[in-house]
C-alpha cells in the first residue's frame, strides 16, 4: 500500500522509496521526520511509564503474574498459585512477558507493568511505519501522535491487563497484511497469520474479529487470480487457526493431574474456557454456554452496550475524541478512489482501517457488556484513519492550489474544503464530548481557538499566501483535533483520574471515579502487603508443619493480596468467581487427612459452595486475637487440624 500520491515519483525516486521500505525512514524524506517520530516516542514513554512504581496492577492478574514467575508449571498454564494448582480465567500468553519480567527483576510493581509500557511504546512505533508506507510521513506521524495521546491507550499502558499486547500483535498482523498485498509475497501473509494467532493467546476470540476484513481486502485488493487469492487466504487462515490453537491442544492432551484445574468451566476443559466462558457466554443469555461458570459482576460488567456504546458519556471520552474525522476519512477515502483499479492500494488502506473499526463497534453494541478499555483495541484504527483521511484532505486541499495535481485529483475544487471542515466538525465533537463532566473546560476555548486560526488560514489561502502561513495554519488544526484527548490522556497519571486497577480509564468517569467520591483507590502491588495480610501470613507460616499448602482461600478474591505479597501454594477454591467446582469437597477432605492443608479462608463476599460448606462442618474457626486482629470483618480463617 503506496503512500496517497500528490504527484508521482521518479523513477530514481522510486529506487531509493523501494530500498528504504526495507529498512524504515526514507532517505528522502522530510527533514524533520525523524526528530518528530523521536519526540512522539519520547512523549509516549513518558506517558506510559510515569509512576511505574505505583502502576495500576490489577489484583487477579497481578497474583498470577508473581506465581508464574516463580513455577514453570504456573508459568506455562498461567498458574493462579505457584503450585499450580487453578489456572487464571484466560489464556496465559499475555503475561508471560510480565512473568519473565519479574523472574528478571525480582517482585516489583514495576517489573510486572514494565512489559506494558514496551508493548505500548513499539505499538505507536510500528504503527507509525505502517501508515507510512501507506499514505506517507506526514500521516504517520499524525496517526503515530493520535494513537499516543488517545486517553484510553495511556491509561491502559499503565495497567497490567492483555489488551496492550493484544493491541501490538494485532498491529503488526495489519502490517504484515499491508506488506502481503505491496509485495505479492506468500511469506507476510503467513506471518500476519501468526501474528493473529499469537494475540488469540493473549485476548482470545477478540483477536479473530479482524480476520474477516483482513480476507476481504487481501482477496480484493492483492494480485494475482481470484483462485490464487482465496487458496492463500485459506492458507493464512488455517496458519492462524493453528497458532492459536496450539496452546489449548497442548493443555488438552496434558493429564489433568499433570496441569490446574482451568478456571471459569464446569468440565475442567481449556475449549470451554475459550469459546464458552469467554466467548459465547459474552453474547448469550445464558451465562453457563458451552461449559461456562456464570461469571461475577467484575468480569461481566452490563454496561457500555448498545449502537450509542462508543459515544456514551464514560466511553466517548475514551476513545471517540476522532470519531467522526476517520468515519468520514474511511468513506472519503474509499469514495474518492472508487473508479481506481481494483488493486488501489490507498483505498485498501482505508477498507483495511476502516473495517477493522466497523467490526469491533458492532460487536462491541451487541454484546452483553463492555469494559471501557475494550475499546483500545480501536485506537490504532482511528488513529490510523485520522492520519491517512488528514493526508487526503490536506491533498485535495493543495489540488485547488497546485494545477499540476489537477489531472490526479479529478474535480479537486468540490473537495478542496474538507480539510478545515472536518477540523472545525472535529473541535465542535470535542465541545459534546466534554460537556457531560466539564473535566477539561479550560482547555476547551484552546482548542477553538486554536480550530479558528487553523479554519480560517486554511480558508483564506490565496495565490500569494506565504507556505509558512499554511503550514502554521495547519499545525494548529491538528492542535486543535487533539489539544483536548491530550488533557484527558494526561489526567490518568493523577490515580485519582485513572479510574481502578480492574478496569483502567482516564478522567472523573465510571463506577470506580463514582464509587470512592473522588478519592483515589488504594493500589496494592507486588510485594506490599498491608498490616492485615503480613499477620495473617506470619501467623500460618509459623504453624505451618509440611503442608503442601498455606491454606485455602474461597475464590479468587480472598487469595489476590496473600498471593501478590508472598509467592506460595495456596488452594483457590472457586476460582475468580467464586463459582468454579474445584476443589470439591471430598478433593479436599482428602488433602487435609493426607496433612496438604490446614487451613481455609472463608469470605460472605462470594457464593457458598460444597467445598466451603465442608470446611464449615469440620474445621474450627480461628478467632482473629491469634493473628493480631480484633476482626476479621468478612473474612473467617478456620483450622482443619481441630474439628468444628
Amino acid at each position: 500500500m503506496t503512500a496517497i500520491p500528490a504527484a508521482q515519483p521518479t523513477g530514481a525516486q522510486q529506487g531509493r522509496r523501494a530500498a528504504n521500505r526495507r529498512s524504515g525512514l526514507a532517505e528522502d524524506g522530510p527533514r524533520w521526520e525523524r526528530p518528530a517520530l523521536a519526540a512522539v516516542l519520547a512523549v509516549a514513554t513518558v506517558l506510559y511509564s510515569w509512576g511505574i512504581g505505583h502502576a495500576a496492577l490489577h489484583p487477579f492478574y497481578g497474583a498470577a503474574i508473581r506465581s508464574m514467575a516463580s513455577s514453570p508449571r504456573a508459568f506455562f498454564f498461567g498458574g493462579l498459585d505457584a503450585a499450580g494448582s487453578i489456572s487464571i480465567d484466560k489464556l496465559p500468553g499475555a503475561f508471560w512477558p510480565d512473568a519473565v519480567s519479574v523472574w528478571i527483576f525480582g517482585p516489583h510493581t514495576w517489573a510486572a507493568a514494565l512489559p506494558q509500557v514496551v508493548e505500548g511504546v513499539l505499538t505507536v512505533w510500528l504503527l507509525h511505519r505502517i501508515v507510512r508506507a501507506w499514505a506517507g510521513p506526514f500521516a504517520a506521524l499524525t496517526a503515530a501522535l493520535t494513537l499516543t495521546l488517545t486517553p484510553v491507550t495511556v491509561a491502559l499502558n499503565r495497567a497490567t491487563i492483555p489488551d496492550t499486547a493484544l493491541t501490538l500483535l494485532l498491529v503488526a498482523a495489519a502490517g504484515a497484511l499491508q506488506k502481503a498485498v505491496r509485495t505479492e509475497r506468500l511469506l507476510p501473509l503467513i506471518t500476519s497469520g501468526v501474528w493473529v494467532g499469537l494475540a488469540f493467546q493473549a485476548k482470545m476470540l477478540q483477536a479473530w474479529l479482524v480476520l474477516p476484513v483482513f480476507a476481504a481486502v487481501y482477496q480484493l485488493v492483492a494480485p494475482g487470480t481470484a483462485s490464487r487469492r482465496a487458496v492463500r487466504v485459506l492458507l493464512g487462515g488455517a496458519v492462524t487457526l493453528a497458532v492459536s490453537c496450539s496452546w489449548m491442544l497442548i493443555a488438552w492432551l496434558t493429564p489433568a493431574t499433570d496441569r490446574p484445574y482451568f478456571d471459569g468451566t464446569s468440565d475442567n476443559d481449556p475449549f470451554a474456557l475459550v469459546f464458552g466462558y469467554n466467548g459465547l457466554s459474552r453474547f448469550s443469555s445464558d451465562p453457563t454456554a458451552f461449559g461456562a461458570v456464570p461469571g461475577t459482576a467484575a468480569s461481566r460488567t452490563t454496561g457500555n452496550t448498545g449502537w450509542d456504546m462508543l459515544i456514551n458519556h464514560t466511553v466517548g471520552p475514551q476513545v471517540a475524541w476522532l470519531l467522526p474525522l476517520a468515519v468520514v476519512a474511511a468513506v472519503l477515502g474509499v469514495a474518492r478512489r472508487a473508479r481506481r483499479p481494483r488493486t488501489d492500494r490507498p483505498r485498501a488502506g482505508f477498507l483495511m482501517w476502516g473495517g477493522w473499526l466497523a467490526v469491533h463497534i458492532v460487536v462491541f453494541s451487541v454484546s452483553n457488556g463492555n469494559h471501557a478499555y475494550y475499546t483500545a483495541v480501536i485506537a490504532p484504527a482511528l488513529a490510523a484513519l485520522t492520519g491517512g483521511g488528514l493526508a487526503l484532505f490536506r491533498s485535495e486541499y493543495e489540488a485547488k492550489y497546485e494545477p499540476e495535481q489537477k489531472a490526479e485529483y479529478e474535480a479537486a475544487g468540490r473537495w478542496h474544503m474538507a480539510l478545515p471542515t472536518m477540523i472545525a466538525l472535529t473541535a465542535a465533537w470535542a465541545l459534546i464530548l466534554d460537556w457531560p463532566t466539564r473535566f477539561l473546560s479550560w482547555l476547551l476555548p484552546v482548542a477553538v481557538m486554536l480550530a479558528l486560526c487553523g479554519v480560517v488560514g486554511l480558508w483564506s489561502r490565496g495565490p500569494r499566501t506565504s507556505p509558512r502561513r499554511i503550514h502554521a495554519a495547519l499545525a494548529a488544526s491538528i492542535a486543535a483535533t487533539l489539544v483536548v484527548p491530550a488533557g484527558w490522556a494526561v489526567s490518568s497519571l493523577n490515580p485519582l483520574y485513572a479510574g481502578a486497577a480492574t478496569s483502567p480509564m482516564a478522567g472523573p468517569v465510571g463506577k470506580s471515579y463514582n464509587e470512592h467520591h473522588r478519592q483515589a483507590p488504594r493500589r496494592r502491588g507486588l510485594d506490599r502487603p498491608s498490616a492485615r495480610d503480613t499477620a495473617l501470613l506470619d501467623y500460618l507460616t509459623t504453624h505451618r508443619h509440611g503442608e503442601k499448602y498455606l491454606l485455602a482461600t474461597q475464590a479468587a478474591y480472598t487469595a489476590e493480596p496473600l498471593l501478590r505479597a508472598k509467592s506460595e501454594p495456596i488452594l483457590v477454591m472457586g476460582g475468580f468467581t467464586g463459582s468454579t467446582p474445584f476443589p470439591n469437597a471430598g478433593q479436599l477432605d482428602s488433602l487435609v487427612t493426607a496433612h496438604q492443608l490446614r487451613y481455609a479462608l472463608l469470605t460472605t463476599q462470594r457464593p457458598t459452595t460444597s467445598a466451603t460448606t465442608w470446611v464449615k462442618s469440620h474445621c474450627a474457626r480461628v478467632r482473629p486475637s491469634a493473628y493480631g486482629l480484633r476482626t476479621d470483618g468478612s473474612f473467617t480463617l478456620y483450622d482443619c487440624a481441630r474439628p468444628s
